[in-house]
């Protein structure tokens, strides 16, 4: 099983004042790394103080069709093409805005991720020439 990441494109949602430039879409990091959890997803937020969120890959699956919360972490779908996930912490309130195709995309890989089989064991080394002689002796 190998680990998914995928880059996003996502708008912060706030209603403090911002520079334009802010406002633009940001690059936001989704994980999955099924050696780890195979059941959550990860959520990397950029800035100075970047943020890094994990919770549960159905959550983020059913919050896509109905709204769905679990402690922290709020999803939701907003009209037929967006998405929200409201992250909550003791230091405030992160809303950010996805295209659901990427969500949905980087879901559908985790998917396959999870059911690829695991990479074959490398061959054993060749018996050392002690070995095949006490391997020999007890054979006859």
């Amino acid at each position: 099983m190998s680990v998914v990441e995928q880059y996003a494109r996502a708008h912060i949602v706030t209603d403090a004042d911002l520079l334009a430039e802010e406002q633009d879409a940001v690059p936001v990091v989704l994980k999955y790394d099924p050696e780890t959890d195979p059941r959550s997803v990860c959520v990397r937020l950029p800035g100075r103080q970047a943020h890094e969120w994990t919770f549960s890959r159905s959550l983020l699956e059913q919050g896509l069709r109905a709204p769905a919360g679990s402690g922290e972490i709020r999803v939701w779908p907003c009209g037929r093409v967006q998405a929200v996930v409201e992250f909550h912490s003791a230091q405030g309130v992160s809303v950010v805005q996805f295209e659901t195709k990427a969500l949905m995309r980087f879901l559908r890989r985790t998917y396959l991720a999870a059911a690829a089989p695991a990479a074959p064991a490398a061959p054993a080394a060749p018996a050392a020439p002690v070995e095949r002689e006490a391997q020999a002796q007890l054979r006859g």
